[in-house]
């Protein structure tokens, strides 16, 4: 059964400028997501995702953004996302609970990233996260992965789905039982890094059916 457009959340990640963030916003994104990882080819530096952030709290109060970090120390990623301005910080790999609990003790909001490849026995809260996004065995290389339905179910409710995908699957991938929301990347680019406007417009129209 398919997610209401009010209940699923849906977020446009790895934005480098703050129009193509206000369009994401414009077109019906809930969140958006800067990524800080100097090895992506989707990384902004402090002033890209400060002005960002402004950009959207200005112009689309409502909307999250969400710093992305893979490697940063917890606790400093979360004095970063307070230095630019983000609403949440998103935790993606090998963090630990008392990562996040020291993130947490400075920023109050903390969602994590995780693959099943990974972590077969993945559990939504378990680190006390207001969300968990639910990634394939590659994070950021756009492959497409199924997620089998047992993993699906056992995973409850509100956990977010990420990894592979696109305008063309997402309404697919709005089937899965107790889909929270969606989550993408490259699937909406024109090239690495480079966002595709019509992509972001399509993808969000197909996520809210």
């Amino acid at each position: 059964m398919d997610v209401s457009r009010a209940d699923l959340l849906v977020k446009i990640c790895g934005l480098r400028d703050a129009g193509t963030a206000l369009h994401a916003a414009r077109q019906g994104a809930d969140a958006v997501g800067v990524v800080m990882a100097p090895r992506s080819p989707r990384h902004v530096t402090h002033e890209q995702a400060s002005a960002i952030a402004s950009a959207v709290h200005e112009h689309a109060p409502g909307v999250d953004v969400v710093l992305v970090v893979a490697a940063m120390p917890a606790a400093e990623a979360a004095q970063e996302a307070r230095r630019i301005g983000a609403d949440v910080l998103q935790l993606h790999g090998r963090y630990t609970a008392a990562d996040a609990d020291a993130a947490r003790a400075v920023l109050p909001r903390i969602w994590r990233a995780a693959s099943l490849a990974r972590d077969p026995d993945l559990r939504p809260g378990e680190f006390g996260e207001e969300r968990l996004l639910v990634d394939g065995a590659d994070p950021g290389s756009g492959r497409t992965w199924e997620l089998d339905p047992a993993d699906a179910g056992r995973l409850g409710t509100g956990w977010i789905l990420a990894g592979g995908l696109t305008p063309e699957n997402v309404a697919s991938a709005r089937r899965q039982p107790g889909l929270g929301g969606v989550d993408v990347s490259s699937g909406v680019e024109s090239a690495p890094g480079v966002k595709d406007p019509e992509r972001i417009a399509r993808f969000l129209a197909a996520a809210r059916g």
